[in-house]
């Protein structure tokens, strides 16, 4: 068990590098701006902060194609390699085109670890433990986001303070992105030590006898088969609901959202650190919650309980309702998310295809839950300005109660099943 904990937790340093170039980057914001003269552009500065969104879509979809081809281990070790390569070019490079190449293969690497790393661990571990390992992976990622909030926070110094403002333009923000280098070279290392999944090589096995009958690889083609069509329009689903299930935009958007519930500047800063603390703390309640409860249960859950958070907060904006209310509903809200949706869905999206069709099947969905978060955040602001907070907190929730009832008549339980089992169950139905 000690070496199966092992080779999991290497391949979740995937999602920490994962969730740690994804907010770096809003620490580093102000000081390129400036040194790259982008300041007054609103098109450069969504260039800056799109290349590895675009990055992030591609990743998804090449994993498939080529975890399926050479291996889930050789593709760990690529994405730890394009992070490394990433931190070290983005804070590198003087040139604005060569920034954003640096960061466009940042976003690759997310995008082959968050289709690749849940993918390994479901395939490595025991079937009793199976959920509580994919699920490490999601911890690692609120890790990774906790820990690029602190970095950015102690490399960058008071611009009140006489001198400092040119150091943040000269170095700060370029530390920013170097720290990532050092666990992107510790992940790259450790890569070395995991074995390939035995769900692979015995799918490699199987394709080789087929192979002189004349069967070859599985592809998009057979994904898109009728008898998988249930099982890929589940995961689909599940994928992009949990970007369009709202909670996202809480950290994306928290200055917008706690400012309209009346706060200050200096009170949206311990809100906000208040809601990473409790991203932290119920993504850890869920690595003993998902085996105990199942993954059905913590998904409707989930989908239950943001319907009706949603509901209030919204009623609350719409109320004009001020003060500790609201950061209590937004907790809730992070509260909720971070035991359910989040990890659940990583696991489920791991769990829910065969073996065979299991690489393309998760990048498909990965690449599904990279587009809903792209709509979901830029969609955020013009829907807040046209419906305010209470219109836009009132579509999540009937997003988050059609969501409920979709899943109550389609969500299987897979806890405690083998990956086989649940193939001879899920697929053709």
């Amino acid at each position: 068990m000690r070496n199966i904990f092992f080779i999991c937790l290497v391949s979740s340093m995937g999602g920490l590098l994962f969730g740690y170039d994804w907010v770096v980057i809003g620490g580093a914001k102000p000081f390129y701006e400036l040194y790259f003269g982008i300041s007054g552009s609103p098109l450069l500065q969504g260039v800056a902060m799109s290349t590895a969104l675009i990055g992030c879509l591609i990743g998804a979809m090449l994993a498939g194609a080529s975890a399926d081809r050479y291996g889930r281990k050789p593709l760990l070790t690529v994405a730890a390699i394009l992070f490394t390569a990433s931190a070290v070019g983005t804070g590198l490079f003087n040139d604005f085109t060569l920034f954003n190449i640096s960061r466009f293969v940042g976003g690759v690497g997310i995008g082959v670890a968050s289709a690749l790393s849940p993918m390994y661990i479901a395939e490595v571990s025991p079937a009793e433990i199976r959920g509580r390992m994919v699920s490490l992976n999601q911890m690692t990622i609120v890790i990774g986001i906790l820990a690029a909030q602190v970095v950015n926070m102690l490399l960058a110094r008071d611009t009140s303070v006489a001198g400092n403002q040119a150091w943040n333009l000269a170095w700060g923000w370029r530390w920013m992105f170097w720290a990532e280098a050092f666990p992107a070279a510790l992940f790259l290392f450790m890569s070395f030590f995991i074995p390939e999944s035995p769900v692979y090589l015995r799918m490699k096995r199987n394709e080789a006898e087929q192979s002189q009958h004349g069967a070859g690889e599985a592809g998009l083609r057979e994904l898109l088969h009728p008898r998988y069509k249930r099982v890929l329009l589940l995961g689909l689903v599940i994928a992009v609901f949990q970007q369009w299930c709202g909670t996202n935009v809480i950290f994306n958007y928290a200055q917008e959202i706690f400012e309209g519930a009346g706060f200050d500047v200096d009170d949206m800063f311990i809100n906000i650190v208040i809601t990473g603390i409790a991203n932290v703390l119920f993504t850890i309640v869920a690595l003993y919650t998902i085996e105990r409860w199942g993954r059905r249960t913590l998904m409707l859950l989930g989908a239950g309980g943001l319907g009706l958070i949603y509901l209030t907060l919204g009623t609350c904006y719409f109320l004009e309702v001020k003060g500790i209310m609201m950061v209590v509903l937004v907790v809730a809200a992070i509260s909720i998310y971070a035991m359910t949706l989040g990890p659940v869905t990583w696991t489920l999206l791991a769990e829910l295809f065969p073996n065979r069709i299991r690489g393309i099947a998760m990048a498909t969905c990965t690449f599904a839950l990279w587009v809903g978060c792209c709509t979901l955040t830029f969609s955020f602001p013009s829907m807040n300005a046209a419906l305010g907070s209470s219109g836009t907190f009132w579509i999540y929730s009937t997003i988050c109660i059609a969501a409920f009832v979709f899943l109550l008549g389609r969500c299987p339980e897979t806890k405690g099943k083998s990956l086989e089992q649940l193939e001879e169950e899920l697929a053709g139905k």
